[in-house]
């Protein structure tokens, strides 16, 4: 689901950069890749984490792909000249444009609760990740974005929402094991599994 315009804002916003900035050294703190390895950002938006993930990370490759073709116009417009090398391309998360198994990271800065079918999307990043590929990610939960004051601003999917129990079931249903050291509220939770 496309986020509409108060989300846009947010999400091109300086506040949501710093808080993607603190977010991505927080991954790598809590559990490091080898350089060289090939990622993906699932709604990428603007394209403003790829040089996050290149800075703290060092891989060789970054895909990053969103839904909407104008954020995807953004992100390749942003995306000129930097490094390292790879494809931004309008996609679908519950459809990765992927083969099985063939990368080492996916990350996510709160795109799973956009989904429709948001387990068919964490099903995706289970297949396209190798053994012991990571899943970097952010999620947030229905008080945050369905209470009574934002569930009438922002745009979500109202059916099959998930709180931190059943995220971290289905996670776990898909052969994501979460490590220690995540954090999370009734609100969000912010962590790494990584594939068995």
């Amino acid at each position: 689901m496309k986020v509409n315009w108060p989300e846009k804002i947010w999400v091109n916003s300086p506040m949501r950069l710093m808080v993607q900035k603190w977010e991505t050294r927080f991954f790598q703190g809590l559990h490091d890749m080898p350089p060289g390895a090939a990622c993906l950002e699932i709604g990428c938006g603007r394209g403003a984490a790829v040089p996050l993930i290149s800075r703290w990370f060092s891989p060789r490759r970054i895909d990053a792909l969103d839904i909407d073709p104008e954020m995807v116009r953004r992100a390749m417009g942003r995306r000129r000249g930097t490094t390292p090398h790879g494809l931004i391309m309008a996609a679908d998360a519950q459809v990765l444009p992927y083969r099985d198994q063939c990368l080492d990271a996916v990350f996510n800065f709160g795109i799973i609760h956009h989904l429709e079918r948001w387990k068919l999307g964490l099903e995706e990043i289970a297949r396209v990740l190798r053994k012991g590929g990571r899943f970097y990610f952010e999620e947030i939960y229905p008080p945050l974005y369905a209470n009574r004051l934002l569930r009438h601003v922002v745009a979500h999917p109202r059916e099959n929402r998930f709180h931190g129990p059943e995220f971290r079931a289905a996670m776990d249903h898909v052969g994501l094991d979460l490590l220690q050291g995540y954090h999370e509220s009734r609100f969000a939770i912010l962590g790494v599994a990584v594939k068995r």
